[in-house]
């Protein structure tokens, strides 16, 4: 995954008076010689042709940029030092008493400096932070609009390459898996591995563009979920009155814990789901085995557990695809028929939740030493399995 170096840099500059071609050397804490860029492609306008020097007040040592190759050569991503960001007004101490207490943060949007390039060696590398000291040089030349579009739909590329090397889906050409036989030890490695891969990409994804006002597009995009770009369109074309409302929240990882990242998600999704949601006419019997699933889990999970803990994870992630599922799927048949599309775009996404909770579900199997407990976990876990299987079939047969 990326290499996120900010606190480790000491000072640095970035070079992209020449156009197309991007250089630079950063010196880190702790290193006597700095890293070398040499780097294809330019930066966002504010920074192309121009030489940017950049100090930190305050580096530290950190251990993994001891990792770090010298040699930097590569593609470029994103450079730029207008990226909006959120920053929080307070100190270290009191923005995590707050965040342990569940108290509003204050922040401030600021200009933040984001470099970030594609190495050969070392893959994916970023610096964002808006405490650095910035001196830019004049511009030795312009870069218009559409030079730069240009450049950001490269980037984007870029991003979405190296997902794919992160993810390494199977070969779509391939054969099925048989997800009726039993799953072995070594089934069920391959996977949890598979679930990681996704969780840790599609975390990194949001990282980068939750900020962003095409955020659902561009992390669609990068993911490779083309079902749900397909969704967005037809969303998009549709017009907001004529598209489910379930659609509005799709894929969009703003400002809302309808999402992927479960530590995001509120304390009250551990609460039961409203009517509204989980109404009793025509449920779907997925959606039913769902949400008996996400119910079971909160009485067999401790329900005080904290955000980024696996129990708090297991069951915000069960709560999504339950009430997902309850979204595209209660009352089929009594007149409302969401497009297929957006069905199965939903249904996708229900996939990656039952990873993340496989996941976690696995992690708490292993640290727990009641044979009992650990038995109701394996069951959650089987009965997890159960309903991914059932959705791959119904996403067969929806398409």
């Amino acid at each position: 995954m990326a290499w996120r170096i900010e606190d480790a840099v000491a000072h640095g500059e970035v070079d992209n008076t020449v156009e197309g071609h991007t250089t630079g050397r950063i010196w880190l804490a702790g290193r006597d010689e700095p890293l070398i860029l040499s780097l294809n492609g330019d930066c966002w306008r504010d920074l192309a042709g121009t030489r940017l020097q950049f100090e930190n007040p305050s580096p530290k040592a950190v251990g993994d940029s001891e990792a770090l190759d010298v040699d930097q050569a590569g593609i470029i991503g994103d450079m730029t030092a207008s990226r909006k960001n959120k920053v929080p007004t307070v100190g270290e101490e009191e923005f995590h008493e707050l965040y342990q207490n569940q108290q509003e943060i204050p922040y401030e949007w600021r200009n933040t400096l984001y470099l970030e390039w594609f190495s050969e060696i070392n893959g994916r590398v970023v610096i964002e932070s808006a405490s650095y000291t910035l001196t830019i040089s004049p511009h030795e030349w312009e870069m218009d609009e559409d030079a730069e579009d240009a450049q950001k739909l490269a980037n984007l590329n870029s991003m979405r390459d190296f997902m794919a090397q992160v993810i390494r889906r199977r070969d779509p050409e391939g054969p099925e898996p048989d997800i009726s036989a039993e799953l072995d030890e070594f089934a069920w490695e391959e996977r949890l591995k598979e679930s990681d891969r996704l969780t840790d990409a599609y975390q990194e994804v949001l990282e980068k563009y939750m900020e962003d006002a095409d955020s659902e597009q561009k992390e669609a995009f990068v993911m490779g979920w083309d079902g749900l770009l397909d969704a967005l369109a037809e969303r998009d074309e549709a017009g907001d009155d004529d598209f489910p409302d379930e659609g509005k929240n799709f894929g969009s990882d703003e400002d809302d814990s309808e999402d992927f990242d479960s530590d995001d998600a509120d304390e009250n999704d551990f609460e039961d789901p409203d009517d509204d949601s989980f109404g009793d006419e025509e449920d779907h019997p997925l959606q039913a085995k769902a949400q008996e699933l996400a119910m079971r889990a909160m009485d067999v999970i401790e329900r005080d557990a904290g955000p980024g803990t696996p129990s708090y994870q297991l069951i915000t992630n069960l709560l999504q695809v339950s009430g997902k599922l309850a979204g595209v799927l209660h009352g089929r048949g009594s007149g409302y028929q969401p497009e297929a599309g957006f069905v199965l775009a939903v249904l996708k996404r229900c996939l990656n939740w039952l990873n993340e909770a496989v996941g976690a579900c696995q992690m708490l199997m292993e640290l727990e030493h009641d044979p009992d407990q650990r038995a109701a976990l394996a069951h959650l876990r089987s009965s997890a399995f159960e309903i991914r299987d059932s959705i791959v079939e119904l996403r067969r047969e929806l398409k």
